[in-house]
């Protein structure tokens, strides 16, 4: 779960955005929800990995860190 967020905008047809938010409250879900449930699906479906915003260093998988170089090789 993500830690931190950011706005993503985005302009739709309003009858399309109405419709949309009906939907969504039947199901008892917020478009937001919807919305990053969505963008999570279209990530894993191309193969793209990300590590969610603000998961301490300890539980970012470590198939997915940055190797850091080390202070003697930063200095040559």
């Amino acid at each position: 779960m993500e830690l931190k967020t950011a706005r993503l905008t985005l302009l739709i047809d309003p009858a399309k955005k109405a419709a949309f938010e009906r939907l969504c409250a039947l199901q008892d879900l917020t478009p937001s929800q919807v919305v990053r449930q969505l963008i999570r699906d279209y990530l894993a479906q191309h193969g793209v990995s990300y590590v969610p915003s603000g998961l301490p260093a300890a539980e970012t998988p470590a198939a997915q860190r940055k190797p850091r170089a080390s202070k003697r090789a930063a200095r040559r």
